[in-house]
């Protein structure tokens, strides 16, 4: 039992005896430990924390008052015994009594009255409805002193009010908008079916003007498809009769397509983005009838999977509906010549057909005769065309030196230097609080930082040899490693065996044609090792005699500073304070060159500049033996005024 006594007291004057800003955490877990099954173990603690709250000394305080906060909020018990002395508590931890300051350090103190306070007002807002005293204690402090409280609790029940008013008025900002759809909603529903109808129009018009290819049942063909039987022969010529049947551009339906293009456009960056926003606000929006919004949400998400529909019919039918703007097109043609642009467009689409000719020569007899036949005359007046504009030396050196890169949507906004609208999105109906401003725009410069891709680098894979030795069990060791085998030593170059592979004959004329210049290397090795070694003597030699020489000087130099304290010493009629002087001076620099802080070493004050200015101005002898020189002055310059009267 006395041990145990022993072991809390041992352990809360070691968690104390500390200049740091926190109790050690494995102390403080080893005290409450100990105190969680022993009421007369807890008592002995509280015993022990009031006898150092006592101390003279804010450090001590400070981290006693930490480890009470920590076994306040856990033991009843506890709180029972504290609150007895919560008055001398408070008297040691705040300091409010004018008899009874805080001690030094000030630092420390300002501190741990901060930190009394902000425990009491806790300790008050969790258990003062138990105890009296706590709230008596925190009316005096508050309303007596008048001491500035750091009111957590009320600063977290406003953060909590403004949070609660936040999400009222999101709630309030979703219900009007709910509100407003349901007003706009047969308008948003009919202006959105119009889009696709007129879609789905143009793709109507354009594949009536172009020739369809009829895809005749493979049971039905000639003889000369029987070698198609397999299922990949037979998806892969499938596949390839998809692919042309994709509507190209022409000069008959480029008007059709333009609007195709206008409408395509106003799909995904109108519709799609606003029905996904009303898909986002039904989801969140509370309502009392949640039928109403149910229907609405379910009828937005049918709209959203009938427009990704029809984007990718729009897809798969070939339409090209990713254009150039005009502002780019612009630039295209003050950087290039106006007779170089049809050309590079032909040598770019000649140069595709030709890698998909060169990716598909060898599965080009699965296609029909006819698709070949009109693809082969394509390919001829397309080489006839790059045959007669092929003079852009320039462009093709420049596509020559162009770097491969993969295809990202970096390559978006390749080469424009155009701005781009930051606030205009093509909705009627923004989502923004506050004013904005609609011709804000965002700098091409930012853009293109914005647009820089990012590049993986690829490390070459090498190849590593096995390790190849031979094993007790038999087989050789097939481990890779690059230049020592943990089991086998370094790895060497050996047969199908195991056996080493020894280069005996090149060794050996190695060593023949070597062997006058080894001998000759020796040699220099062994002058340049001398010499060296004579040069690291006479440079060890001279520093000696640098060292001697500078000992000596510091002899002199200490001889010369013992004299001149001698002759001062004599001079003055006042030597004892001299050597007080420098004995403190001497006892303020020991105390400076132990920089390990202490309890003790907190309360020292630190002396200045000014102390020691201050300390030698009150110094009564100094004073009287100046007053004591100024008469003497003062006859030396009457001496020297009149010195025909002296």
């Amino acid at each position: 039992m006395e041990g145990s006594r022993g072991k809390v007291r041992a352990l809360i004057e070691k968690a104390t005896n500390s200049t740091a800003g926190q109790v050690e955490p494995r102390l403080l877990k080893a005290i409450k430990s100990v105190v969680r099954y022993s009421d007369s173990e807890l008592r002995l603690a509280v015993h022990t924390l009031m006898d150092l709250m006592k101390r003279d000394h804010s450090q001590v305080r400070y981290l006693t008052l930490l480890i009470i906060d920590e076994l306040f909020m856990r033991s009843k018990l506890f709180r029972a015994l504290i609150v007895e002395n919560l008055d001398q508590l408070l008297t040691l931890s705040v300091g409010f009594r004018r008899n009874l300051p805080l001690p030094a350090p000030p630092t420390v103190a300002s501190v741990l009255r901060s930190k009394a306070i902000e425990f009491l007002e806790k300790w008050n807002a969790s258990f003062g409805i138990h105890y009296r005293r706590i709230r008596l204690g925190f009316d005096y402090l508050k309303n007596t002193l008048r001491l500035q409280f750091p009111n957590l609790q009320a600063n977290a029940a406003r953060v909590q009010q403004e949070r609660r008013e936040r999400e009222m008025r999101s709630k309030e900002i979703l219900r009007n908008k709910f509100e407003t759809l349901k007003e706009n909603l047969s308008l948003i529903k009919e202006e959105i079916q119009l889009t696709i109808d007129e879609i789905n129009e143009c793709l109507e018009i354009v594949r009536n003007k172009e020739e369809t290819l009829l895809l005749l049942p493979l049971d039905d063909a000639d003889d000369d498809f029987d070698e198609f039987r397999s299922a990949e022969l037979q998806q892969f010529r499938i596949d390839s009769l998809k692919e042309g049947e994709k509507i190209c551009e022409n000069s008959e339906n480029k008007v059709v397509f333009d609007a195709l293009r206008e409408l395509y456009k106003l799909l995904v960056t109108k519709h799609l983005v606003s029905v996904q926003e009303w898909i986002c606000v039904l989801i969140r929006v509370e309502v009392e009838d949640n039928r109403s919004r149910d229907s609405i949400l379910k009828d937005f998400i049918d709209i959203q999977n009938t427009l990704q529909s029809v984007k990718k019919k729009c897809v798969e039918s070939g339409c090209t509906l990713t254009e150039t703007s005009k502002h780019q097109k612009e630039e295209e043609e003050d950087f290039w010549e106006e007779g170089k642009i049809e050309s590079t467009e032909i040598e770019s689409s000649n140069r595709k057909i030709g890698s998909f000719e060169a990716s598909t020569s060898g599965d080009m007899k699965n296609e029909d005769p006819e698709c070949c036949h009109e693809q082969s005359k394509s390919n001829k007046s397309l080489g006839s065309e790059r045959g007669g504009t092929d003079a852009s030396s320039l462009r093709s050196k420049l596509l020559a030196e162009a770097p491969v890169i993969n295809w990202g949507s970096h390559l978006d906004n390749w080469g424009s230097k155009r701005d781009v609208l930051t606030n205009q999105r093509g909705l009627e109906l923004e989502s923004h609080w506050g004013r904005v401003d609609y011709d804000a725009i965002i700098p091409a410069g930012k853009i293109a930082e914005l647009s820089m891709p990012a590049t993986l680098y690829k490390e070459e894979r090498i190849e590593i040899q096995p390790c190849h030795a031979p094993l007790h069990k038999g087989g050789l060791c097939q481990r890779r490693d690059l230049k020592v085998c943990p089991f086998h030593g370094p790895i060497i170059p050996r047969d199908d065996e195991g056996n080493p592979i020894l280069q005996r004959t090149e060794t050996h004329e190695k060593i023949l044609d070597l062997g006058a210049d080894l001998v000759e290397q020796l040699a220099k090795q062994a002058v340049k090792k001398v010499r060296d070694r004579d040069n690291e003597e006479a440079r060890k030699r001279k520093m000696d005699k640098q060292s001697e020489k500078h000992a000596k000087r510091a002899k002199i130099r200490e001889h010369n500073e013992a004299v001149l304290r001698d002759a001062a010493l004599a001079s003055t009629s006042h030597p004892t304070v001299v050597g007080e002087e420098v004995e403190a001076g001497g006892g303020e620099r020991l105390l400076a060159r132990n920089k390990t802080e202490t309890l003790a070493s907190m309360l020292r004050k630190k002396v200045t500049t000014k102390d020691r200015l201050a300390r030698k101005l009150s110094n009564t002898r100094a004073s009287d033996a100046t007053m004591r020189q100024m008469p003497m002055g003062d006859d030396a310059n009457y001496r020297e005024a009149f010195p025909n009267q002296w």
